[in-house]
């Protein structure tokens, strides 16, 4: 017998929000991406429900192919906000450039995801509620990112070409 899920109230999104914060504190993003579904089951197009879900999935990026950058992407591009829409989008290739970071990737898929964040930032900011500075704080920590990459990783990053990589990678 296959069971189905069952269905959160319309009632129930509010407390559940609270629990989805509650268990990203915990650094739970699992049991969080869970409770995100079920408000959007209840509520597709959520707000809080899709932006809650996005960050919960980045919580999980640790630079690996398997990262479902996709799919946080798609539920940040889902907001309504033009604001929120790039604020987020940019929060998406901040965390995606960090996982890679952490992961030991070569500077320059960091690099460009680290601009790119920018770019959504500075997005942002041009049309960012007043006294909202949460965009600049942004685009400054990805600047000084930026600036840790040692000059001698940027430059080889740069000159990387496809007939550098070992014979299996060229085919």
């Amino acid at each position: 017998m296959e069971r189905e899920l069952k269905k959160l109230s319309k009632n129930g999104i509010p407390g559940a929000l609270a629990k989805v914060q509650h268990y990203r504190y915990l650094n739970q993003s699992e049991e969080a991406e869970s409770i995100c579904r079920d408000i959007l089951d209840a509520d597709p197009e959520n707000q809080m429900g899709l932006r809650m879900l996005g960050l919960s999935i980045t919580d999980l990026f640790s630079g690996v192919v398997s990262d479902r950058y996709d799919e946080a992407r798609s539920c940040f591009e889902r907001l309504a906000s033009p604001y929120e829409r790039a604020y987020y989008l940019g929060i998406l290739h901040e965390r995606h450039a960090k996982a890679q970071m952490k992961a030991g990737h070569l500077a320059q898929s960091m690099i460009a995801n680290f601009e790119r964040a920018m770019e959504y930032f500075e997005e942002a900011e041009k049309i960012r509620p007043a006294g909202n500075d949460d965009s600049i704080l942004r685009w400054n920590r990805c600047l000084r990112l930026l600036r840790e990459i040692p000059d001698g990783q940027r430059e080889e990053s740069e000159g990387f070409e496809a007939s550098d990589a070992p014979p299996i990678l060229r085919r």
